[in-house]
C-alpha cells in the first residue's frame, strides 16, 4: 500500500505542476477577456488553490505513506481522498461534456488517461479507507 501512495503522491505533484501551463495552454490572456474583472481573477486564484491542494495531497501521499497505510487517522484521511476523487472521477464523466474530447486524438487520449487516473486514485485510497490495518 505504501509503494502506492508513493505513487500517487508523485503522480499528484506532477499534476499540480501541470496547472502552471493552463492560462498558456488555454489561452486564457483571451479566452478570459470576455469575463468581469471578479470572475477573471477568480478563475486564476482558484486554479492556482486547486493546485496547491493538489500539490499538498501529493506531498502527504508521497511523505507520509507509512501513516496513511497504518495508521486509523490514516485510513479516515484516505476515506476523505477517497471521496474526492471519486466525485471528481463522476465530474469526469457527467458533467463535462463528451464534445470536449470526442473525435479529438489529443483530447481523448486525455480523457482516457485521466479517467483511469481518478479511477486509480479512488481505488486506492478507499481500499486503504476499508481495509484491515495491518494485512
Amino acid at each position: 500500500m505504501e509503494l502506492h501512495f508513493r505513487i500517487i503522491g508523485i503522480l499528484l505533484m506532477l499534476l499540480a505542476l501541470i496547472h502552471i501551463g493552463f492560462p498558456k495552454r488555454f489561452n486564457w490572456a483571451q479566452e478570459l477577456k470576455s469575463l468581469s474583472l471578479m470572475n477573471r481573477q477568480m478563475m486564476v486564484v482558484h486554479t492556482f488553490f486547486i493546485a496547491i491542494v493538489v500539490f499538498l495531497m501529493g506531498a502527504l501521499s508521497f511523505f507520509c505513506a507509512t501513516e496513511l497505510a497504518a495508521s486509523t487517522f490514516g485510513k479516515k484521511v484516505s476515506l476523505g481522498l477517497g471521496i474526492f476523487w471519486t466525485i471528481r472521477l463522476f465530474v469526469q464523466f457527467f458533467v463535462y461534456s463528451p464534445e470536449l474530447w470526442k473525435g479529438k486524438k489529443f483530447e481523448t487520449t486525455l480523457h482516457i488517461l485521466f479517467s483511469l487516473l481518478w479511477i486509480y486514485l479512488s481505488t486506492i485510497f478507499i481500499w486503504n479507507a476499508f481495509r484491515p490495518i495491518y494485512d
